[in-house]
């Protein structure tokens, strides 16, 4: 049995280089963020408005290749090559198709921009961001097929080498296409749009490549040929791979949707809205890498149907977040004011954002606990009670509570965020009670 010094030891070199990654897919936004608003208020709310839009599906073919890694884990475990390079293959068929959907989803619902509420102006300068980001859709889903099969062989250097590269050429493009320097043209605020689209190119084909010319992930491509596209491995990445989805879509979504009744009070909303969800997304990341090691160890034990081990591990990835998460809780308290302030110089939208941050501040804790138990409860496989209790959380306690203080009490974007505060402190707790009696259950059986 492990000590809890190995324990917590074990789960920070994980999660660290996942954190690390993770942030990066965040800065991509944030560089963007901060690079529109240097433009203009109406420019900053165009970008985060077509940016949120296109997320709401694009989380979902993300959520879909999460699969990969506790399967891929478990081959791992087993020393079966030719199984990984199936699973590989499947996920590559699953999520490509998929992405492939939901970017025609995205395009043919260009039009219904117009219809979503929000200030005309915006919608307008959004619909050409919207057009060039969606075909990014499928570059991205190809770096998260390869990541998520890197992390279920315990490697997280990898992707974290794509994204600091990628976030890079990012930052590169914003600057030197909105302004149209070195011989380029100057596009503008539709400058950040082909930043994005082509940075996130060259992720999915550069992870790619990187697998096949590193030696310690190339192995399943000796194999590649003699594996197919089967029913076995479909189903089971489908049936892990779509509750996973639908728990970051559902809290996506719900994001999503608060932000379009934010936009409904005006772009000064929209863009203080965006500016604290982005600086509260970027604190998320610490969660999620920790989540994932959390789902890679728990796997692992999973597979060696070790359950003191799994409850070992999953309460020590629990602690270590909730001392991450709470202290990003108090830098939000002591620089709520100033952390706007780095994407807008407009003074009210700093002010309303800053009022936002405090918020989140208080929900610091529950945030990374429920997307820490998501990662734990994904490498023992069960998914669907947790599926259930993000719908609950974010799609009837969010929404609902949502609508209720900002439109009918008149509390506007405050209002929705104190529902996303309630909705947060209920997912987490659900989740963790989901855990505790999981282990509980099956240590008793053990004994």
């Amino acid at each position: 049995m492990l000590t809890s010094k190995q324990h917590y030891k074990e789960t920070i070199n994980l999660a660290w280089p996942l954190i690390l990654t993770q942030v990066g897919h965040i800065v991509t936004g944030m560089v963007d963020t901060i690079f529109l608003g240097q433009i203009g208020v109406a420019e900053q709310a165009a970008g985060i408005f077509a940016n949120n839009i296109s997320m709401l599906l694009l989380v979902f073919g993300i959520g879909l290749s999460y699969a990969t890694t506790p399967l891929v884990t478990n081959a791992h475990e087993n020393n079966d090559l030719e199984q990984k390079a199936s699973l590989f293959k499947n996920s590559l068929f699953l999520n490509l198709s998929t992405s492939f959907v939901l970017f025609l989803i995205l395009f043919f619902s260009v039009p219904l921009l117009k219809h979503l509420q929000q200030p005309p102006e915006v919608v307008e300068m959004a619909t050409p961001f919207f057009e060039v980001i969606i075909f990014s859709m499928i570059p991205t889903t190809l770096f998260f097929v390869c990541k998520q099969y890197c992390e279920g062989l315990s490697n997280t250097s990898a992707g974290l080498i794509i994204s600091v590269l990628g976030n890079i050429l990012n930052i590169v493009l914003n600057y030197l296409l909105i302004n149209g320097y070195m011989g380029l043209p100057k596009m503008g605020y539709m400058g950040s749009a082909w930043a994005t689209f082509i940075a996130r190119c060259f992720m999915g084909i550069a992870f790619l490549y990187l697998m096949y010319k590193t030696p310690a992930l190339n192995a399943i491509f000796t194999v590649y040929k003699k594996v197919n596209v089967n029913m076995k491995h479909l189903g089971e990445l489908a049936k892990i791979g779509f509750n996973s989805a639908m728990q970051f879509t559902f809290e996506v979504a719900a994001f999503v949707i608060a932000g379009l009744m934010a936009g409904s009070f005006g772009k000064e909303q929209i863009d203080a809205h965006g500016i604290a969800l982005h600086i509260a997304a970027f604190t998320y990341m610490f969660g999620s890498g920790i989540g994932s090691a959390a789902t890679i160890r728990i796997g692992i034990f999973n597979a060696q149907n070790n359950w003191q081990e799994v409850k070992n591990a999953g309460l020590t990835a629990i602690k270590l977040v909730l001392m991450v998460m709470g202290g990003c809780g108090l830098i939000f308290l002591a620089l709520h004011q100033y952390l706007p302030s780095i994407f807008s110089s407009e003074k009210a939208v700093i002010e309303l954002a800053s009022q936002l941050l405090l918020i989140a501040a208080l929900f610091q804790l529950f945030d990374g606990l429920q997307v820490t138990v998501i990662g734990i409860l994904r490498g023992i496989e069960d998914v669907r009670i947790s599926t259930l209790i993000t719908f609950i959380g974010y799609w009837v306690i969010a929404l609902s509570l949502c609508y209720l203080l900002a439109f009918t009490f008149k509390m506007e974007v405050i209002g929705i965020w104190i529902g996303l505060l309630v909705s947060l402190v209920f997912v987490g707790l659900a989740l963790f009670w989901r855990f505790k009696y999981l282990y509980t259950k099956n240590l008793g059986k053990s004994i």
